[in-house]
């Protein structure tokens, strides 16, 4: 889309801004700014949350990692194409980045997942934020601190998990996992049996103030308020929380209906 300098100097005269020919780009791009997205999948496709949430208020291109597993070696595999990732959306255009993958980036714990997003800063010059940072500033925004967690991963990686979770300062009232490792698994998830299933973790830990559900793949999006229907607690997930994060970052309105408390509070 392009724009006439005359044409743009009526507009920035209306709505107060100087008008230059440098400044018409980027009133452009903050109508519909691009999130870049390091996500661990090869041919990672635009998340359909995203544009479930958000729609036109924010564009959004993807960088595949091409991790095949959920376990510590998969995650060692591909840790180091994170910077390079981000530098490509960088010039691509994006306004920020979010490193998606919750295990990929929780796995070393926290000071590792602080590091990651350090590190994407430095290399863009963009603000960054992670998957796992998004969902324990979705937990801290909802008052949580006594958490149950359900996940798609086997013990070797839930009990990074709870190293990390409790690093963040919650406590862990229960956390259980489906024993996925194939990267293509959680995707095969019914979100019946994915509701079922983290409802039960939930019954397991009444006493807990929110429920937290962890892995980019498990489609959570459409069963975030029959949760919080059903356990009468905040849920938190990886996927859209994260989304909400990167608009945040984007400082575009995070507001989305029917998905939650916390994206409905924006």
């Amino acid at each position: 889309m392009s724009i006439s300098r005359r044409k743009f100097l009526q507009v920035g005269s209306a709505i107060g801004l100087t008008a230059t020919a440098g400044s018409t780009a980027w009133w452009l791009l903050r109508k519909n700014p691009l999130l870049g997205l390091v996500a661990p999948p090869a041919d990672y496709p635009i998340p359909p949350e995203g544009l479930a949430m958000y729609g036109s208020r924010v564009r959004f291109q993807t960088y595949g990692l091409g991790l095949q597993t959920m376990t510590p070696a998969g995650y060692d595999s591909v840790i180091d194409k994170i910077v390079p990732g981000a530098m490509t959306l960088t010039k691509a255009g994006a306004s920020a980045v979010l490193i998606f993958g919750t295990s990929l980036t929780f796995y070393k714990g926290a000071a590792f997942n602080q590091k990651l997003i350090d590190d994407v800063k430095k290399a863009t010059g963009l603000p960054v934020s992670s998957m796992s940072s998004a969902v324990v500033d979705g937990l801290r925004e909802m008052g949580a601190r006594r958490i149950a967690v359900a996940t798609a991963y086997n013990d070797e990686v839930n009990g990074r998990l709870r190293t990390f979770l409790e690093e963040s300062s919650f406590e862990v009232l229960a956390l259980r996992g489906l024993g996925i490792v194939s990267i293509s698994g959680p995707s095969q998830v019914s979100q019946a049996d994915l509701q079922e299933f983290s409802a039960g973790v939930f019954a397991s830990a009444p006493k807990a103030d929110a429920l937290f559900v962890s892995c980019g793949g498990l489609r959570t999006l459409e069963i975030l308020e029959p949760l919080e229907m059903q356990c009468k607690v905040p849920v938190v997930s990886s996927t859209p929380h994260a989304l909400w994060a990167g608009a945040r970052l984007l400082r575009v309105d995070a507001k989305a209906k029917g998905f939650g408390e916390l994206i409905a509070k924006g």
